[in-house]
């Protein structure tokens, strides 16, 4: 199973040992690894892209609990450079962690984040009610989170012997996840929160960040 190298460091890059490369029809190549840098498509985020060796990353996905990093040619097996675009994983990182403060701030008023989706210009947290929860409106969602990032509130990511691996901010309780996130909260400036929408009884927030 290829080590999760980005799960426990910001590491932009890494030297990596190709185990396989299938070649496709298209020309590039299907590549497993030992270990990687690179976040594959998943848990409302998408993948990271960059290069291996002299090859383009174009996605990365997880299949039956592998994870394939498809390339734009194919790398033959052995040692190679292995790294990340980091203007586009900060990118997809502030958005997935917006999504988390997001559904902090509702929790604090009895709303409990029940799905999201951190991809650009689509992130949205989808919450349901819980007893005594209050009424939401956008002003009210915005100030909460404008209050949590001004704590500048630092990631904690933990990961269980088991595998299991939970993402929180501070004292803040931890959400069960597989993304990449910024060190703080106090990143998370420039998040504004575009509208929320009540339907069948569940909440959904509609956001961006700068």
């Amino acid at each position: 199973m290829t080590k999760k190298i980005y799960w426990e460091s910001l590491a932009p890059e890494a030297e990596v040992e190709v185990l396989s490369c299938v070649w496709l029809e298209s020309g590039g190549g299907a590549l497993r690894l030992d270990a990687t840098p690179f976040h594959p498509q998943g848990g409302g985020q998408p993948s990271d892209i960059g290069r291996i060796g002299d090859a383009v990353v174009i996605r990365v996905e997880l299949d039956d609990g592998e994870l394939i990093h498809y390339t734009d040619r194919p790398v033959l097996p052995g040692k190679a450079w292995a790294v990340i675009d980091v203007t586009w994983r900060e990118k997809n990182s502030r958005l997935h962690s917006a999504g988390h403060l997001i559904g902090h701030a509702l929790e604090s008023i009895k709303w409990a984040p029940v799905k999201a989706h951190h991809w650009p210009g689509e992130g949205r947290v989808v919450c349901v009610a819980r007893e005594g929860a209050a009424s939401v409106d956008l002003n009210t969602v915005q100030r909460l989170c404008d209050e949590l990032i001004s704590q500048d509130l630092p990631c904690e990511i933990r990961v269980s012997e088991s595998g299991y691996r939970e993402v929180g901010f501070g004292d803040l309780a931890p959400y069960g996840c597989g993304g990449t996130h910024v060190s703080s909260t106090g990143k998370l400036e420039g998040l504004c929160v575009l509208s929320t929408e009540l339907k069948k009884g569940k909440l959904s927030i509609f956001y961006e960040i700068d």
